[in-house]
């Protein structure tokens, strides 16, 4: 198990959570949690495929023995054989646009003669450990929202909101959703200019639940969601920079913990700006803190909205754009990545709408997010500046990493309507592996001791 259930994670005195009204707590009846694992999925999706068939039956996921992985741990494609149904272009997208977010349809005009959507056939692809799976059921009769649904009680492990009544309780689900227990990746990210040019800069991430720490005393209460360290491997003028994040349930009560490990002044310091609309790490001003992982963070400074769910084109089971046959030249081009590269499906996903409450600061004044029914990971996100006008489009390409039973991205993609820039996150097709499933973390690794250590060039 990547997380022991806990019968409170936020029950210390310093920690004193009072319960959201009655018509505002997550937990559903038994009876309608009896609905997860037959006419909904383990973790809330439906089970039955759409009218006309172009959205499967989730049949259980893929399978471990799906595809073989190499000798750096990168998949091959089942579905490599597969050509697009058809492609959705500038010139004919008006008759696919109630399937198109606002985004999307805005890359198009964008991008008139380059941008595209190839979209192949829908492969409900993604599932869990089971441990996983019976911790979603767990938490739909028992998790609750505190603190103004800022936190979470009662809460065992990944997915708290199976059968979610509100936009914040699917947020929570996307901030919470599985993805392996702990984790070690080397990845890059590039932010090219109008033209196509850029410099890359490579990092060294760690990742790790705190149930999934080899000494972590679970029996004990903690705020603390997961660790973070993120270490510049690359260009030699950021090299050894190292950022340390203790990610906290209720970042209201306990704010998010973060330092940095500066290599050219040897120092640790306190950094209370990686949140919020934060500047990214080595962004070029081009995504904000909470921008990472396509949504991040502490939710009170929004009102979210629940809109329903729709069917639209996602970038999924993305794994030609994992080749690591391919050079990143070939990934990064002028205003947006090589979308011959991309693979898109018509799935079902969440709409929730994130409105800036009165009062509060944020650059995006509002967001609309799309989050993907069978993982909670939110596919694309559409940010809108202060006068209403969109301004920044998020595309996730995920995949499912089959043989670890983990659903995660491989490509982060913000694009910037306005300057024609955008920034592209997570590729690690040139680098020596893929993903570390399984990272035998240790408490001690993820101090603010550590991270001089962690930064020696």
């Amino acid at each position: 198990m990547y997380m022991k259930t806990t019968k409170s994670l936020l029950q210390t005195s310093a920690l004193t959570l009072s319960l959201l009204a009655s018509g505002v707590m997550a937990a559903v009846s038994p009876d309608e949690a009896a609905k997860l694992g037959t006419t909904l999925t383990p973790v809330g999706a439906e089970m039955a495929g759409n009218a006309d068939g172009s959205i499967p039956a989730w049949t259980g996921g893929l399978p471990a023995t799906a595809g073989t992985a190499d000798g750096a741990g990168f998949l091959s494609d089942p579905f490599a054989s597969e050509q697009p149904l058809f492609t959705i272009t500038a010139q004919n997208m008006d008759q696919y646009k109630d399937k198109l977010t606002p985004g999307q349809q805005a890359l198009f005009k964008r991008y008139p003669d380059s941008y595209k959507i190839p979209v192949y056939p829908t492969h409900r692809t993604a599932s869990m450990p089971d441990d996983i799976l019976a911790a979603a059921k767990q938490n739909a009769t028992t998790t609750k929202l505190v603190e103004g649904g800022n936190g979470l009680e009662n809460f065992a492990q990944a997915n708290p909101f199976p059968i979610p009544k509100d936009g914040l309780e699917a947020i929570w689900n996307h901030i919470t959703r599985y993805r392996g227990g702990s984790v070690k990746r080397l990845v890059t990210q590039a932010t090219p200019q109008a033209n196509g040019s850029y410099s890359m800069v490579y990092f060294q991430d760690e990742f790790t639940f705190r149930g999934a720490l080899k000494d972590a005393d679970t029996s004990k209460p903690s705020n603390v969601l997961f660790y973070f360290k993120q270490r510049v491997t690359a260009p030699s003028r950021l090299a050894g920079n190292v950022l340390l994040v203790h990610e906290t349930l209720n970042q209201v009560k306990e704010p998010r913990l973060a330092w940095l490990y500066n290599a050219g002044q040897r120092r640790v310091r306190r950094a209370p700006q990686v949140s919020y609309d934060g500047p990214g790490t080595a962004a070029d001003g081009l995504r904000t803190s909470d921008n990472f992982d396509l949504y991040n963070g502490a939710p009170d400074r929004y009102e979210w909205k629940l809109n329903g769910k729709k069917e639209i084109y996602i970038p999924y089971n993305s794994y030609k754009l994992d080749s690591p046959k391919l050079k990143y030249d070939q990934i990064i081009k002028a205003g947006h990545i090589n979308q011959d590269l991309t693979r898109y499906e018509l799935h079902r996903v969440w709409h929730v709408t994130a409105t800036l409450k009165t009062g509060e600061r944020h650059i995006y004044a509002k967001r609309d997010f799309f989050i993907d029914e069978d993982t909670w990971q939110a596919a694309q996100i559409d940010h809108y500046d202060g006068r209403g006008t969109l301004w920044r489009v998020a595309e996730a390409h995920a995949q499912y990493y089959y043989d670890k039973q983990v659903p995660w991205y491989t490509l982060e993609a913000l694009y910037d309507l306005q300057s024609g820039r955008y920034l592209a996150l997570g590729m690690k097709n040139e680098e020596k592996s893929s993903y570390e499933f399984g990272y035998p973390a240790k408490e001690s690794d993820y101090t603010p001791a550590a991270l001089r250590q962690a930064g020696v060039r």
